[in-house]
């Protein structure tokens, strides 16, 4: 028997005449238009919201958003990544109507876009709200573990902490000492280095003392009062965080710095929230809901 053969390389095949065609009336790319057309850009914060007079001409926000949200809606999150698709991927030109922003612009965009980012979705939120998709019967906050790359001094442990601590100690007896054998000298010389090093010691171990402890306190203590509460808390907030660490691979940051890294996992989350509005609704009623607004 043959072979199953596929088309001959040769053959002469017309793209479709125009770009619409390129993508069916049930592809959640048009979810991504019609949400992102629906945003004021300027009231949420976008740099370059409104369009330039002078100068050399900048792209629209819009349209680099839309290639994020598309980019996190199929794990694809490298700008570099992004800027590929955008030559090859005949749903990303749809989208973003044929143009081709190299990876620098689409990483910048991100970057000088954080907060801006963040309250595009909070504005899906407040859709889903008013569409009725949330229950409003039992709130629940919880969190997860990321890998992430962070400065070394910022990133703490129990071990390290306590070892920190030990040190510090170690080096507030040691200069005491010193003090003490020293002391007319130490009261004459109001700018004592020892005395600047003690008390630096000093504010360094009442801050390594006080990290996260009281809320860590405050956490065991509720977890233990609320047991039916905590289970129920598995159940509506592990399957957000399994989804987009196991299924999806965000089980990393790519960025570094709060901020960056708050309106990355506001992306994340933002793709998750469209994936399930898409999922309940469909992506034709959701794009005419999106045109009512």
């Amino acid at each position: 028997m043959a072979y199953v053969k596929g088309e001959n390389r040769q053959q002469i095949n017309m793209f479709p005449k125009i770009i619409d065609d390129y993508v069916g009336e049930d592809n959640p790319v048009r979810v991504i238009e019609a949400f992102v057309i629906s945003l004021d850009m300027s009231e949420l914060g976008f740099e370059r919201a409104e369009e330039p007079i002078l100068g050399r001409p900048a792209y629209d926000p819009r349209d680099l958003l839309k290639l994020y949200l598309y980019g996190y809606l199929n794990r694809i999150r490298s700008s570099r990544k992004l800027e590929s698709e955008a030559s090859r991927n005949l749903e990303v030109i749809w989208l973003v109507s044929g143009l081709k922003p190299d990876f620098k612009t689409i990483a910048d965009f991100r970057k000088d876009n954080k907060e801006a980012v963040k309250k595009v979705f909070k504005q899906f939120s407040l859709l889903c709200k008013e569409w009725g998709l949330y229950g409003q019967n039992l709130v629940t906050v919880d969190g997860s573990k990321f890998r992430a790359s962070n400065s070394k001094k910022k990133n703490f442990n129990e071990k390290k902490l306590n070892r920190h601590l030990k040190y510090i100690d170690t080096k507030i007896e040691q200069y005491l000492n010193e003090l003490g054998r020293d002391y007319h000298n130490y009261k004459a010389c109001k700018k004592c280095k020892l005395r600047d090093h003690c008390t630096k010691a000093k504010r360094g171990r009442s801050i390594y003392r006080s990290i996260h402890q009281d809320l860590l306190d405050e956490v065991d203590k509720r977890t233990r009062e609320n047991k039916e509460l905590y289970t129920k808390r598995q159940m509506i907030v592990e399957h957000p965080f399994g989804t987009i660490k196991r299924s999806w691979g965000y089980n990393y940051f790519l960025t570094r710095g709060l901020n960056s890294v708050n309106a990355e996992s506001g992306l994340a989350f933002l793709a998750y929230n469209i994936t399930r509005a898409i999922n309940i609704l469909g992506v034709k009623e959701i794009v005419s809901r999106l045109q009512a607004v």
